[in-house]
C-alpha cells in the first residue's frame, strides 16, 4: 500500500462518525496513520467520546458549507447531482467494486476508502470541492481541517490558497487522467461491499 493509500484509508476513518468502532480502532490508527493526521488523532484521543461526537455533528450535520458529500460542492441540490452520483457508482464498478453503503456514493469517507484501493481518480475529479471544504473547515477552526489539509496535500499540484482560487479551479474543471487504473481484487472496504 502506498503512502497516499495509507493516508487516504486513515483519513476515511477520521472523517467517519466517531462511534464506538472508531474509538476501538483509535490506538491502531494512531500507530499506523501518517504524521499529517497526528494532530487530529491526538485531539480525538484526548477528547471525551461524547464531546467528539457532538463536535462532529455540529461541524458536519448542520451546515452544507461543511458537506462531506463531494457532488454537493459542484451541483448543490440540483438535478445534475443525480448524474454525478451515477458517475461515482460507475467509477466504483469500473474497478470491480459495487457501492452498497448506507451513505451516498459521494460521501468523502467512502471515496477516500476507494482511493486507498484504486487511486485518487474521484478525488481529482472533485478537487475543487475538497479544497472548498478544506477552506471552510479551516475558517471554522475545527481539528477536522487538518484531515482535509492532509488529503489535499496528497494530491498532485498545489492547493488553492483561498476561496477565489478554489472557485477558479471549480470553473476550469478537474484534471483528466488518460491512464487507466487497474482493478483492485483484494477485499474492499465495508462501504463498498455492503457489510453495513
Amino acid at each position: 500500500m502506498t503512502e497516499h493509500a495509507v493516508l487516504h484509508q486513515a483519513a476515511a476513518l477520521c472523517l467517519g462518525y466517531p462511534d464506538d468502532a472508531f474509538h476501538e480502532r483509535l490506538p491502531l490508527l494512531r500507530a499506523a496513520a501518517p504524521p499529517p493526521l497526528g494532530e487530529f488523532l491526538t485531539y480525538a484521543t484526548d477528547t471525551d467520546p461524547r464531546e467528539l461526537a457532538a463536535h462532529y455533528v455540529q461541524v458536519f450535520d448542520f451546515k452544507n458549507r461543511h458537506s462531506l458529500y463531494l457532488s454537493w460542492w459542484r451541483d448543490g441540490d440540483t438535478r445534475r447531482r443525480g448524474m454525478a452520483l451515477v458517475r461515482f457508482k460507475e467509477v466504483y464498478r469500473a474497478h470491480g467494486l459495487e457501492f452498497t453503503g448506507e451513505e451516498l456514493p459521494d460521501f468523502l469517507p467512502a471515496v477516500l476508502e476507494f482511493s486507498a484501493l484504486a487511486g485518487p481518480e474521484l478525488l481529482l475529479e472533485h478537487r475543487s470541492g475538497l479544497e472548498l471544504l478544506r477552506l471552510a473547515l479551516c475558517e471554522h477552526g475545527t481539528p477536522y481541517a487538518g484531515v482535509l489539509e492532509a488529503v489535499c496535500a496528497s494530491l498532485p499540484g498545489p492547493s488553492p490558497k483561498d476561496r477565489a482560487e478554489a472557485l477558479a479551479l471549480a470553473r476550469s474543471g478537474p484534471p483528466r487522467e488518460e491512464v487507466g487504473l487497474q482493478p483492485f481484487a483484494p477485499a474492499a472496504p465495508s462501504a463498498l461491499i455492503g457489510e453495513h
